[in-house]
């Protein structure tokens, strides 16, 4: 079974907008979803990773020191087949929280996977131009977004606080738009796990001993 992590771009618990923690209706929907397509979903809420207030990667501990949280997700990120990233959007950008989060980690734990972005508003443009930054933050992250993208204008009319449709929203036509790209999403997931696991198979790295190997003769 496909393991997906569903990242919450958002740790904001206070209004306005209303209602408070938006995304998180987004990124539960998108993980029930997920699950009932039959993949192996999970949310990744930042609240639930503290993070000390000088910003220190995960990789920038010695082996063995880093916090358990970080150690914990960075676990989960490696053996995930493929990522679903959840945004609001400030500034014509991916949310500040989700980027603090992902930035934690090396592009190794998430090179040579997809990823699906997922943007929202409580507005009409549900998010469009945040996610055009994150085509380009998530390609050099390693987990390359797939082609189909989600975009939730309105995303307190379509949702309750649990992900599931609110009355009078036509739950059949959000699923086959959710689908097209948790469908994409699942093909290049399957087809990068059987390379990975192919012992044959040569994984070209951009560096092995420091960032000056992408360097340019």
């Amino acid at each position: 079974m496909l393991d997906i992590l569903v990242f919450l771009g958002s740790v904001r618990t206070s209004t306005p907008p209303r209602p408070a923690r938006l995304g998180e209706r987004v990124a539960r929907a998108c993980t029930a979803r997920l699950t009932g397509m039959g993949l192996q979903a999970s949310l990744i809420d930042p609240l639930d990773f503290p993070r000390e207030a000088a910003f220190k990667p995960h990789f920038a501990y010695a082996e063995s020191r880093a916090p358990e949280a970080l150690d914990d997700l960075a676990a989960r990120i490696t053996a995930a087949d493929g990522y679903v990233m959840v945004s609001p959007e400030y500034n014509h950008s991916l949310s500040p929280a989700l980027a603090d989060l992902l930035n934690h980690f090396g592009s190794s734990l998430f090179s040579y996977k997809p990823s699906v972005i997922a943007t929202y508003s409580a507005g009409q443009w549900g998010g469009t131009r945040a996610a055009m930054a994150m085509r380009g933050f998530l390609s050099e992250l390693g987990c390359l977004p797939v082609s189909a993208m989600i975009h939730v204008p309105h995303a307190q009319k379509v949702w309750d606080a649990e992900g599931a449709y609110l009355d009078g929203v036509d739950a059949e036509r959000w699923q086959g738009y959710l689908d097209r790209s948790f469908q994409q999403l699942a093909w290049w997931a399957q087809a990068a796990r059987d390379r990975r696991t192919d012992a044959q198979a040569v994984r070209p790295d951009a560096f092995r001993t420091h960032p000056g190997e992408r360097n340019a003769p």
